[in-house]
């Protein structure tokens, strides 16, 4: 997989998933940005990866923060949505502002800065757009309904612009990672089961996980690279798993 001469944009890259996709993103020769709410972690993430890298702190959950960030970088060729929040909660419990707040981090997001550099890809006659989704945009997690409202938007938004751009050498897909041994999972495996671990979380939180342990970032990243290159040209309006089996579907 070769990205020599592309530029990519990862969100939500100073750790986790994106972090590691930045990682993969280099060593296929891209140039990449990393991109953050604080300036502090972004220049922290930029600092510990070796390549032609740069980084931009913006608050893409808002209109403001994503129109600083393009007036920052106003091209690229591939761009990885991957800007995420999540959290346990009772369905009934959630508030207007919380789901609002979900929307607009997990949804608009993506469609902010899409909305921006798609055109610029049509132009030139190639680019790549990635929503990192989840596997629970086909398996709701009754803990975490607003999430996975969230994530079953991005597959419907990716597959309708996917339609948008058809035959123009752009293609827009969905990667769906199921549940990855994060920091921010490793808090979250705590809240869930205390000092279980990773294979208590796994037996009673995600019995259907059929690797029967969680997924590691540099996994997802694999695919996301693959997505990100020339080889995936046939593959857009997808929504392509590495979810360990998670969910207990046929397609996608």
């Amino acid at each position: 997989m070769d990205l020599s001469g592309r530029t990519a944009l990862v969100t939500g890259s100073t750790s986790g998933i994106g972090f590691a996709t930045a990682e993969a993103l280099l060593k296929a020769g891209a140039t990449v940005v990393v991109s953050g709410r604080s300036q502090e972690w972004v220049d922290e993430a930029v600092a510990k990866l070796d390549g032609d890298v740069r980084g931009v702190a913006a608050d893409i959950a808002t209109a403001e923060g994503a129109s600083q960030l393009v007036n920052q970088l106003p091209d690229v060729d591939v761009l990885v949505n991957n800007m995420g929040i999540y959290g346990a909660q009772p369905v009934f419990e959630i508030d207007d502002a919380e789901w609002q707040r979900y929307f607009d981090t997990n949804v608009m997001s993506g469609v902010r800065l899409s909305r921006h550099y798609m055109p610029r890809m049509v132009e030139r006659g190639w680019g790549r757009v990635i929503f990192v989704s989840s596997e629970s945009s086909v398996f709701t997690p009754t803990e975490m309904v607003h999430y996975g409202m969230t994530k079953t938007a991005q597959l419907a938004i990716a597959r309708g612009m996917a339609q948008a751009v058809a035959g123009t050498g752009v293609t827009v897909n969905s990667v769906l990672p199921g549940p990855t041994l994060t920091p921010g999972v490793e808090e979250f495996i705590r809240d869930r089961v205390g000092d279980g671990g990773e294979a208590e979380f796994v037996r009673t939180e995600r019995p259907t996980l059929l690797l029967g342990r969680l997924i590691r970032p540099h996994e997802v990243a694999n695919l996301i690279t693959y997505v990100a290159s020339d080889l995936s040209s046939a593959t857009t309006g997808a929504a392509l798993r590495v979810d360990g089996g998670t969910a207990p579907t046929l397609i996608p």
